[in-house]
């Protein structure tokens, strides 16, 4: 609800002369400048419909949503501008946003470098500082003389000689520890033990200990293991790779090597940073279970890696690593100096699960919702079970919506309607295997973690 004077005089007089394409325009911009975003994008809306093509218009609409963090819905706003060519140099920076809320930080490079070189005045500072800058361009040596060609090293870019390439990337997290709900005791274990050795390294230092190392997060799929790592990377401020299988697999023998060690070099480029290995097990799996030659190698090297040519080769690299399956993990990785601090991420708790059903349901249209009570019947349910459900319920909603002709606010109902008919999809089966190996198979304790979680939950 409006509660500006001024703005509401604006919004009786548009409502009385709705075809007025100039007065729409300005009760807009003047909603989306006092932080009216739904507002906004409503009258937004309502002028596109008077001037389709108008870029001001179209941008306005693409801030709103942004502003609202629907990326995707900026994207699809902006998308008919960008096709064309020869858009505003503003939409370019507002592209470049909603592709880094939606993660793709190398096309919002892209955007933002594109649109700044047009017009400097747009240029955003922040913006600037989370986007990876485009590599410069090296012209290529036109070649060795002819008939007296110089050994290769003399005309070959240093670049092809010296490293391997990444097809990791370099982000920067647009997360905080403010954007992950719950998990407190976790967040704070990750503080002390990567986030205040980097933060406060002369202190450290005094006791012998440097910025860097190893930390393994464990638990159930979809208990916001990666999400963590983001924000780790964003509470710091540093740069962040994520790793995927993808990155270092490779089907000939020594290549994964080779791009296990580019990764690494890509990291210690870039530090301060943040590594991330996600689905850690398939590169790191007991040797003892290969039966090739070669995927033991993978290990060896990983290994390798994480220890570093010299003592201070992972200064400033924090190496996360995330699995759900932490047993089938070489022991050797454990070893000081490696993954040695294993990190439990638990299912949510209630106050967890109502704070993340709070954070997904921020930039729906809402009525009195008791997040509460939807959190005491989805016991078990991770984030990403969370999610479905509000997914579910939005469904279900716009259909009503459809009918009505207007959004129609989600409620309490709607949500708990959409938790009966889910069902949590991995808690329970990992949990039965956990308990396994903490109750069976737990000599050196590395298990202890889980033993109060199993023993109140399970």
């Amino acid at each position: 609800m409006v509660d500006d004077p001024g703005l509401r005089a604006l919004s009786e007089a548009a409502r009385l002369s709705p075809d007025n394409l100039p007065l729409r325009r300005h009760l807009a911009e003047q909603l989306l400048g006092k932080g009216y975003l739904a507002d906004a994008e409503a009258e937004f809306r309502a002028a596109l419909v008077l001037a389709p093509k108008d870029p001001d218009i179209v941008a306005g609409l693409a801030e709103a949503f942004v502003r609202q963090s629907s990326y995707g819905e900026a994207l699809s706003a902006l998308e008919p501008l960008l096709a064309e060519g020869g858009y505003p140099p503003k939409v370019g920076v507002l592209a470049a946003r909603a592709l880094l809320g939606e993660g793709d930080v190398h096309k919002a490079a892209y955007r933002y470098h594109e649109a700044v070189s047009r017009d400097p005045s747009v240029a955003d500072a922040d913006l600037a500082g989370r986007l990876v800058a485009p590599p410069p361009v090296v012209a290529e040596p036109a070649g060795p003389p002819a008939g007296n060609p110089p050994a290769p090293s003399a005309y070959m870019a240093p670049s092809s000689v010296t490293h391997e390439r990444s097809t990791a990337e370099v982000e920067r997290s647009g997360f905080s520890f403010a954007d992950v709900a719950g998990m407190d005791e976790v967040k704070e274990a990750l503080r002390v033990k990567l986030l205040l050795p980097m933060q406060q390294p002369e202190l450290f230092a005094a006791f012998g200990k440097r910025a860097g190392g190893g930390v393994l997060l464990y638990g159930p799929p979809g208990a916001g293991k990666t999400h963590l790592a983001r924000a780790a990377a964003g509470e710091l401020g540093a740069a962040f790779v994520s790793v995927g299988l993808a990155d270092i697999l490779d089907m000939y023998i020594g290549s994964s090597e080779r791009n296990l060690r580019a990764t690494f070099d890509l990291a210690r480029r870039h530090r301060p940073c943040v590594l991330f290995f996600d689905e850690v097990d398939a590169l790191a799996a007991r040797r003892s279970d290969m039966r090739q030659t070669h995927n033991r190698q993978l290990v060896n090297q990983f290994l390798a890696e994480l220890d570093g040519v010299d003592q201070n080769a992972n200064e400033g690299v924090l190496v996360l690593a995330a699995t759900n399956a932490p047993w089938y993990i070489d022991v050797a990785f454990r070893r000081p100096g490696r993954f040695d601090q294993l990190v439990f991420v638990p299912p949510p708790d209630a106050d967890a699960r109502a704070a993340i059903l709070r954070i997904l349901c921020r930039d729906k249209p809402l009525a009195e919702v008791d997040f509460g009570a939807v959190a005491k019947v989805t016991d078990q349910f991770v984030g990403a079970d969370l999610k479905g459900v509000v997914d579910r319920a939005v469904e279900a909603k716009l259909q009503e919506s459809i009918r009505a002709g207007r959004p129609v606010p989600l409620s309490t109902r709607d949500l708990l309607a959409a938790a009966k008919t889910a069902r949590p999809t991995s808690v329970r089966e990992w949990m039965a295997t956990a308990r396994n190996y903490v109750m069976h198979a737990n000599e050196s304790g590395a298990w202890d973690d889980l033993m109060p979680y199993i023993q109140r939950k399970w």
